[in-house]
């Protein structure tokens, strides 16, 4: 691939963004469609500037609540997929209660944990755990049981105890799954937040995004409402990002799924 295919193929995403909001734009001046109606581009820019104190203030306290459900989704995950990759009565036992939290719809619970628990703020950790949680431990579980068969053989012949066996073998064939389930994991992070804060906004409480977002409808700001959503999915395309260049800078020297095919 020469230097201009390869700019070709970066700038591609960012051309066809341009694209669409040139055509969103046009469409909504040549029809006369009105703010409330429907936004352009140019006005939900505007708002985003007009408004970026309100907003910006929002924003960080719906990336600390994902961020924090992350640290927690990471410690808790990784403890348990190392607890169940060691015991599989463990796993037998404790696994469908994770899958239980996993396919229970979290705008469902989180009325209820917003009741049973005093602070908001810890209600939307928790909300937003439970989202991200599962993705950790299922892939991490996944790596740890996906080691060489041949080398986890070779560690018994030379006399290795299980924890060195974890330590040298396991978790590092573990590391390739664990990082692709934490970019997933902070992706929902981030919506776990938002739709919890969405239940706490329709209470009358909270102050992220996603109460802005609430705040914006019933005041008939569209503008606003749009540049809200618009910092949501940003935020959620930098997390992913950011994930995605942690998970190359680990890999990139061993691991088959990081290494550049050469030309």
């Amino acid at each position: 691939m020469n230097g201009g295919e390869g700019l070709l193929r970066w700038a591609a995403p960012g051309l066809l963004g341009l694209a669409v909001l040139a055509l969103w734009e046009g469409l909504v001046r040549a029809y006369a469609v009105p703010d409330y109606v429907l936004p352009g581009p140019v006005a939900i820019a505007r708002a985003l500037a007009a408004d970026w104190p309100l907003l910006s203030a929002s924003l960080l306290v719906t990336l600390e609540v994902a961020a924090l459900a992350l640290v927690a989704a990471v410690s808790v995950g990784g403890l348990l997929a190392v607890l169940f990759a060691q015991s599989r009565w463990v796993e037998r036992a404790l696994f469908p209660y994770a899958v239980v939290l996993q396919v229970t719809p979290i705008v469902a619970i989180a009325p209820l944990i917003l009741i049973w628990v005093d602070s908001v703020t810890i209600a939307l950790l928790i909300c937003a755990w439970i989202v991200a949680f599962f993705p950790i431990l299922s892939n991490t579980v996944l790596g740890l049981n996906s080691a060489d068969r041949n080398l986890a053989d070779l560690f018994r012949l030379y006399g290795a105890t299980r924890w060195q066996a974890l330590w040298l073998l396991r978790l590092p064939s573990a590391l390739p799954f664990f990082l692709a389930g934490l970019r997933v994991a902070g992706g929902l992070a981030l919506i776990g937040a938002v739709v919890a804060e969405f239940v706490a906004g329709a209470g009358g409480a909270g102050s992220g995004l996603a109460f802005r977002i609430l705040e914006a409808s019933f005041q008939l700001r569209i503008p606003r409402m749009f540049a809200a959503l618009a910092l949501i999915s940003a935020c959620g395309i930098a997390i992913f990002a950011l994930l995605g260049l942690v998970q190359h800078l680990l890999l990139r020297r061993w691991h088959e799924s990081a290494l550049r095919p050469e030309r």
